[in-house]
């Protein structure tokens, strides 16, 4: 039998000594001692954060190896072992729930909102009176949820 030496291609940048990962196509594949192991899109976080999570928990190098090779933060490091030892796989590509959804505009906030915003009174003062951010309302207002009873516009001028 044959010993193979572990080959990694030039353009390798090294994790490990025997772990590494090289950029082709927009594609990052990982090696181990020559051989790929995994890969994912270029530009896809998830894919990123899931496979360098997987390796520190394989053993296969250490959160710091992580930090220095690609220059993210320790925190997301961190995050991203702790997510795959709770849910795995799943965890990292789950649909969230929280996103593209203002959690302060609820149905009946909006409704008692609405209706203030129908009598004329100013985001401000509704703000102050609901006990939340302008923004919020402001957001709510773009994102078509709610909408502002512009009085001034039926007047016409003569």
């Amino acid at each position: 039998m044959q010993l193979l030496l572990p080959i990694f291609p030039t353009s390798t940048v090294m994790i490990t000594a025997s772990l590494g990962f090289y950029l082709k196509d927009d594609i990052v594949t990982y090696l181990l001692n020559g051989l790929p192991i995994d890969s994912h899109p270029k530009d896809s976080l998830k894919s990123f954060r899931y496979t360098t999570a997987k390796l520190v928990v394989m053993g296969l190098c250490r959160q710091v190896d992580i930090i220095k090779s690609f220059g993210v933060s320790e925190d997301s490091v961190i995050r991203s072992v702790k997510l795959y030892k709770e849910k795995g796989v799943q965890g990292f590509f789950e649909e969230d729930g929280r996103h593209g959804k203002c959690h302060k505009m609820l149905p009946e906030r909006r409704e008692r909102i609405q209706k203030m915003l129908d009598k004329g009174m100013s985001n401000y003062s509704i703000a102050k009176k609901e006990k939340i951010a302008e923004g919020t309302i402001r957001y709510a207002l773009q994102q078509g949820y709610l909408k502002k009873n512009d009085s001034r516009s039926s007047i016409i001028i003569k």
